[in-house]
């Protein structure tokens, strides 16, 4: 169910490296103030993030779109990545973090090789985050950031394919906000594809998640459904399932080719597979499930995650080569 290739040396290294992440803390939330703290310390980690990719060659730009949302106007800053050299796609970063942490910065490491492996220009979304904010708010968010990028955000690459990225939480946001575009055929049409790496797609909980014990490497297991229910409340799970909040729910019609990946030890698994099942009825899914792979194990220094990263480049760089055959 993979096309990344695993030998026993890779293998072997990712399960030595499970051993030492046993000893972790797992992340969970279970209330406001855990998530702010951990926020103030991303920030701080990040000082000096703009310098960095400036010596790698890479542009770095921001700008905040305003757009009408559901309850009126909503700002959303975005931060904007551009490598030397042409400019072959766009890609639409949307980050991770459970919903209650990150930020648009947070992905610089993967943005910047995804610029230089791809060519590609990527737009990240400083989202609001939850506790304060719903998760259709959110949606809303990643909504401007799509049009905005789709529409004219960015004339000079008009004519170029965009991707839409997104990791764990910022895939389920992805997925929905695929699913918002089918409101805007032309621009729906405009994507060219979508890279997920183990999102959440039912907010009700996947049988995996429901499944998940304390030994959950990365995710704390037990905790997962119940703080789903923390950032839905006043919701019944029959109300969690209604798309786009869950996209696995959605009407896929008119989906853009997908590409999947998660860990077989990812209590998140059963979102992924059964997503990949359901985009196929409509489009093409490249599904990787990988053994030994735990929930975000593409920041954890292994051959596997490497492996993994590269595909995803390889993918999309296949699809910008169907893109320029189709145009040209």
């Amino acid at each position: 169910m993979s096309t990344i290739p695993l030998d026993a040396a890779t293998l072997d290294q990712a399960q030595r490296f499970n051993r030492k992440l046993a000893w972790a803390p797992r992340f969970k939330v279970r209330n406001r103030y855990l998530p702010m703290l951990g926020q103030a310390l991303l920030r701080v980690s990040q000082i000096g993030g703009k310098r960095k990719l400036q010596r790698q060659g890479i542009g770095v730009d921001g700008c905040r779109i305003e757009r009408g949302g559901a309850h009126g106007s909503i700002r959303v800053p975005l931060r904007i990545l551009r490598p030397a050299g042409e400019i072959k796609a766009v890609i639409l970063d949307i980050h991770g973090g459970g919903w209650v942490i990150g930020n648009a910065q947070m992905g610089d490491r993967f943005n910047a090789a995804r610029a230089k492996a791809c060519g590609a220009a990527v737009v990240s979304v400083d989202y609001r985050l939850a506790l304060r904010t719903p998760i259709a708010d959110i949606i809303d968010d990643c909504l401007a950031a799509a049009r905005w990028v789709l529409e004219d955000g960015l004339p000079e690459y008009r004519e170029l394919p965009v991707f839409l990225v997104g990791e764990s939480a910022g895939a389920h946001l992805a997925a929905a906000t695929l699913l918002r575009l089918k409101a805007w055929p032309a621009l729906l049409e405009r994507v060219a594809g979508a890279v997920l790496f183990y999102g959440v797609y039912d907010l009700a909980g996947s049988p995996s998640v429901h499944a998940a014990g304390p030994d959950t490497l990365v995710l704390d297991g037990p905790a997962m459904a119940p703080a789903m229910r923390l950032l839905t409340p006043d919701m019944s799970d029959a109300e969690r399932r209604r798309p786009p909040l869950s996209p696995l729910y959605g009407d896929l019609s008119g989906m853009p080719p997908a590409w999947m990946i998660a860990g077989d030890i990812d209590p998140l698994r059963d979102d992924t597979l059964q997503m990949a099942q359901r985009w196929r009825e409509v489009a093409d899914v490249e599904l990787n499930l990988l053994p030994e792979a735990p929930h975000g194990f593409i920041h954890f220094p292994t051959r596997m995650a490497q492996l993994a990263l590269a595909r995803s480049h390889a993918w999309m760089n296949e699809q910008i080569a169907r893109h320029q055959r189709v145009v040209a």
